[in-house]
């Protein structure tokens, strides 16, 4: 007995190590080739759901495709829309696993191949490590380690078929049992694949009913959400939305799935049927799974409209919230280009905050959020920003995002001395005109700053697509504007109609105000660098 319970579970480990290896190798091998893949998922419905269900066949895990949406939703790279109709086009091309298992791996003495598969696959890895070789052969390898433990799962569900028997038959209790076990299965082995392939080869060895098996598939679509939620937790309100629409159309398909169980098993045993005189469980469960997620897309295709504008309405960040990253989360990470994108949107709002603060000092306005509260959020996002930088993976990081990020960090920078630079003027009180000289000076200086900052807002808001804004004559604005604010503000000093000291403030106050905007000038010229550099290699 523990040798057979030691083979199932040696299987299902070797099953695991190749799906994990399959799966990093073949996005390593297709390198920004799935990115491109699914940015180009916005467009309609139907190239979403492609976009999904090819590049989770090219991989082969959903909870991958999921998490990776999930980032490139943050970084503005895939709409909501686009990411929910790649999430259903994902569990769709999740089959692909079942097909392999039922049509290759229960069919063929896949172990005299596994092996072959392993050498080649490591001699491939060993010899073009880093390069896209090597990638392909890691690939290789765990298709292999996959095979070979399909193999040890058969041998040991044979074996405990002599000696354990689990509920049979398709009663409520027996379906809703085998559904909980689909879903703890999914959790602990964080992969639905791997659960659906236990039940394939279990259904296979006839440990279970076709029924029974059908359900923990059932069962380990629901728990696909998991990893999803779990990214979610704390994140940002889009990667929220997108787990909720995850979790949503996941237990609505189950549900209705497990309300047609007997429908849906009897329709993929016909089908299982066709040109074939034996019934084969595994290849009717490959149908099943095919045809309930395939049912998935059909529920949600009508109500899609209105669920997508209920998510729009949901975790949106409160007014002492606005201080937390829209765009920054840890699923970006691995992925140093996404994760570069997701700190260039965030870098962006930042922006929006930094001219905000220096307007709010020159004339405070009721509609914006204090100066306080600005001046906290800009902190916080930049807090934010230096612990997502830091826990970037900078080893996968190739030299045009390394040069990316370089400009970014350089952006942020400047946003840095803003910061610093508002706090010192936030030390000093606003000094009111004393003389119809000094009155006009702070009008024009003023006029001025809020002039530009008006240009500005619409830049950013648009992404600086088509920014005509020549940042040079601004600077000279600035610096005549406010030389003369600083001689009139000196002339009131000098016949007495100020005290010295509060001249010096007001001097002071005049100072950081201009250096702040100094060093926004400089941070939105990096910035438009970085956006005209994103467009070329959109166009090229």
């Amino acid at each position: 007995m523990y040798l057979m319970i030691s083979t199932v579970l040696g299987g299902v480990g070797l099953f695991l190590l190749g799906m994990t290896m399959m799966t990093d190798g073949m996005r390593l091998a297709a390198g920004p080739t799935l990115s491109n893949i699914l940015q180009s998922a916005t467009r309609t419905r139907w190239s979403a759901l492609v976009s999904g269900m090819t590049v989770t066949a090219l991989v082969q895990s959903s909870s991958a495709i999921t998490i990776a949406s999930i980032g490139f939703v943050n970084a503005g790279l895939l709409s909501l829309s686009g990411a929910i109709w790649v999430l259903l086009g994902a569990n769709v091309g999740s089959t692909m696993t079942g097909w392999i298992v039922a049509i290759l791996g229960l069919k063929l003495k896949i172990d005299l191949l596994a092996m072959p598969l392993i050498g080649v696959g490591v001699f491939m890895r060993l010899i073009g490590n880093g390069k896209q070789l090597g990638a392909f052969g890691q690939a290789l390898t765990g298709f292999g380690l996959l095979f070979l433990g399909i193999a040890m799962l058969q041998t040991g569900f044979v074996d405990l078929t002599t000696r354990v028997e689990l509920p049979q038959g398709d009663g409520l209790a027996t379906i809703l049992l085998a559904t909980l076990i689909g879903m703890a299965l999914t959790i602990m082995m964080q992969s639905s694949s791997a659960a659906t392939v236990v039940a394939l080869t279990a259904a296979q060895g006839g440990l279970i009913g076709v029924e029974g098996a059908a359900a923990v598939v059932i069962g380990a679509n629901v728990a696909t959400s998991f990893k999803a939620v779990l990214a979610a937790l704390g994140a940002t309100p889009n990667a929220r939305r997108v787990a909720a629409s995850h979790v949503f159309f996941n237990v609505l398909t189950a549900i209705v799935a497990l309300v047609l169980l007997p429908l849906l098993i009897d329709g993929s045993e016909w089908l299982s049927r066709l040109g074939r005189s034996d019934f084969d469980p595994a290849i009717t469960l490959a149908i099943f799974n095919t045809l309930f997620n395939v049912m998935g897309i059909m529920l949600i295709w009508p109500m899609s409209d209105f669920l997508i504008s209920k998510l729009k309405g949901l975790f949106e960040l409160k007014q002492n919230d606005i201080g937390r990253p829209r765009y920054l989360d840890e699923t970006a990470l691995p992925v140093p280009a996404l994760a570069a994108q997701a700190l260039s949107r965030e870098i962006m709002r930042m922006m929006r905050f930094a001219w905000q603060c220096v307007s709010q000092t020159i004339r405070p306005q009721q509609s914006l959020p204090s100066e306080n509260t600005l001046q906290q959020s800009l902190a916080g996002l930049l807090l934010a920003s230096e612990t997502f930088v830091t826990g970037m993976n900078r080893s996968a990081m190739d030299d045009q995002t390394a040069n990316r990020l370089a400009h970014l960090l350089r952006i942020r920078r400047y946003l840095e001395n803003v910061q610093d630079l508002m706090i010192e003027v936030l030390k000093r009180p606003n000094l009111e005109p004393v003389n119809v000289d000094m009155r006009q000076a702070a009008q024009v200086f003023e006029e001025t700053v809020l002039t530009i900052i008006q240009q500005f807002g619409p830049a950013l808001e648009n992404e600086l697509e088509g920014s005509s804004i020549d940042l040079v004559e601004v600077k000279n604005q600035i610096d005549e504007a406010y030389e003369s604010l600083k001689s009139t503000t000196l002339t009131a000093g000098a016949i007495g109609l100020i005290a010295i000291p509060e001249m010096e403030a007001a001097l002071a106050r005049f100072s950081a105000q201009r250096r702040a905007i100094h060093q926004l000038i400089k941070a939105q010229s990096w910035l438009e660098k970085d956006f005209m550099g994103q467009a070329k290699l959109k166009s090229d």
